[in-house]
Formats: C-alpha cells, structure tokens, sequence
C-alpha cells in the first residue's frame, strides 16, 4: 500500500521512519509545508516527496497520516474524509470543540477511518496496568495519580497554537484516565502557576498545572503537568485499589531519586523526551493502524476518543479560570 504522511517535523520524521520498515507499506508520498523538509526526509528514507499537500491527494494514496501542525489537523481530516481515504492523525483532531465535532461528523459522512494518535494506549506499562484493574487484581479502585513532567519547555512561538497545558500534554493522562480504568471523568477542579519563564504569561498559559478528577463510581483521581522539569522526561501513573497498588512508568529511567538511605539510586540515563521513552508505543500504534487498513483488527482509537479526553481538558481550562469545580457534561 502507498501511505501519504503530511508533516515532516519531529514526530513525522518517526512515523516516516516506522512506516517504511513495515512489510505491508509499500511506499510513502511526503509532503510538508516547507517542501525542502519533506524532500529530505524522502531523500533519507528512500521515499518519494510531494512539493505540496494537494499532491499527495491527487497523486493517489490508499490512507493518509497527519502529522502536521495543530491548526492544520481538522481541515486535512475533513478533506481525507471527502477522499474516503483512512486517515491515522496526531492528537488532537483540533484545538476546540467546534472544530473537533465538524472534522468527526466529516468522518461519520463519508464512513471512513480516523485513528488518533494516543501512543499510551500501546504502551507495556499502561496496558499492563489497564489489564490488572480489569481483572479484579486491585480490588476497588480508589485512587488514582497521573504525572507527566517535560524536561523542558517548548519553543515560545509553540505556546501560543498548543491549547495551552490541559489540552497540549495532559490530554494523554486524561485518555489514560478512561482507558486504564474504563471510567467516565465527571467533575474537576484545576489550577495553574505561570510562576515559571515570561512566555507563559505572554501566552496566557501555565507551566504547571494540577486537577482533581472525580471518576463514575467515585474514584478520585489527581493529575499534575509541568514543563520544567529538569531531572528529565517523568510520566507516570499510580493506581491504587483496596488490596493492591501499582504504577506504570516507573523504572530504572524514571527521573526520580529516593531521600530514604536505602531507597533506589537516581537514575543514571533518565529518559530525555516522548520520543525516546515512547518509542516502542508509537511504532505499536502505526502498526495497529495498518492492521486496520488489512481489515485485520477494529480500529483501537477512534475520534470519539480524543473527543471524550478533549472535553476533559476544556472543562479543566474552564475550572483554571474561573476557579470553580466543572461538571465535564458541561462542555459542550
């Protein structure tokens, strides 16, 4: 099969790389919107390069990969979704609700595939961890703690056209809150600090955040962010229940040291970004995703995904401003 993949940056040129080690793809069409980025990734790849996206629909592809910037992300669905072309994309589908729900009822019009790109899902630890509270290993779930810590900030011309913090990066530990637990998330109460470097002031952001998430049947969870954290890439997810308790995430990488004098050591090669610690998880995903273009298996994260976790993150952005609990029905 012959992949089109729009986005030659950082998280593309992965995707490029995984897809063309996979026996089933054939070849790829790349396209960005700097030409020269997409020709040299396809020069390195041994790949074919499209000077523009409306290339690589008239070219023929038989599915599309969208790994381009946020803003584009909606109009590409929309217009693979006219093509009948399947489309895996990067979280999100959109910034805002309005956007999100007109790119999926695109997909629904023309019936065809949106797979959204949240890697966790693929990940050892989290399914590991999604398998032992559905089997009942834990007991009643009570508690639950998601962290995710980047080394350091993005760009600051990135701030502005990320969603800012809830929506950027926690996000994924809002997916992971439904998947690991199958539990609905119906009511937070989030805070920020911009305490941290001028650009998040200047974006009207945060560079840490923290939320408490009350769960379906009662479970409380918490979820902490922060972009400055420079022990390095820390993400987590601690599960407790009323006869055991575990974390995924944690290992000899995790950027974590113990004050207690026989704790663990810290460690000596902590994970220095997503990329890295993720690795193996979004090879997983690209995988699935062409495993769901054979027919083989049902597609494992659809739109409707990323928009339950999206309203999650809008009804925490609401919380942050206004100081107040937030119904997640709210949203809408």
């Amino acid at each position: 099969m012959r992949i089109g993949l729009i986005g030659a940056g950082r998280i593309g040129s992965f995707h490029a790389a995984a897809l063309s080690r996979h026996r089933d793809v054939g070849s790829l069409l790349i396209a960005d919107a700097d030409p020269a980025r997409a020709a040299e990734l396809a020069q390195r790849l041994g790949q074919t390069a499209a000077p523009g996206v409306r290339e690589v629909f008239t070219w023929g592809v038989d599915a599309l990969v969208i790994t381009a910037a946020t803003s584009a992300h909606a109009t590409l669905i929309e217009q693979a979704a006219r093509a009948g072309l399947p489309v895996f994309c990067e979280k999100p589908i959109a910034l805002d609700l309005p956007g999100t729900l007109a790119a999926l009822a695109e997909v629904e019009e023309a019936g065809t595939v949106l797979q959204i790109g949240f890697q966790r899902r693929f990940d050892a630890g989290y399914t590991a961890a999604r398998e032992a509270v559905a089997s009942g290993r834990l007991g009643r779930l009570h508690t639950v703690r998601v962290i995710t810590s980047d080394p350091a900030p993005p760009p600051p011309e990135y701030l502005p056209l990320s969603g800012g913090l809830y929506r950027d990066c926690l996000i994924h530990d809002f997916d992971m809150l439904r998947w690991v637990t199958g539990r609905e998330v119906e009511t937070v109460y989030a805070t920020g600090s911009d305490a941290g470097p001028p650009m998040f002031r200047e974006a009207g952001d945060v560079s840490t955040a923290a939320a408490v998430l009350t769960l379906s049947d009662g479970v409380v969870a918490t979820a902490t962010a922060t972009r400055l954290n420079g022990a390095g890439y820390d993400v987590r997810m601690e599960l407790a229940g009323e006869l055991d308790q575990i974390a995924a995430g944690l290992d000899d990488r995790t950027p974590i040291a113990s004050t207690e004098p026989q704790g663990p050591p810290a460690a000596t090669k902590p994970w220095p970004g997503f990329l890295e610690r993720f690795a193996p998880a979004y090879e997983a995903e690209l995988a699935a995703f062409v495993s769901v273009l054979l027919g083989e298996r049902e597609n494992p994260c659809d739109g409707h995904e990323a928009l339950a976790a999206l309203r999650v993150a809008e009804a925490c952005e609401v919380s942050r401003r206004q100081g107040r609990a937030v119904r997640v029905a709210e949203v809408r």
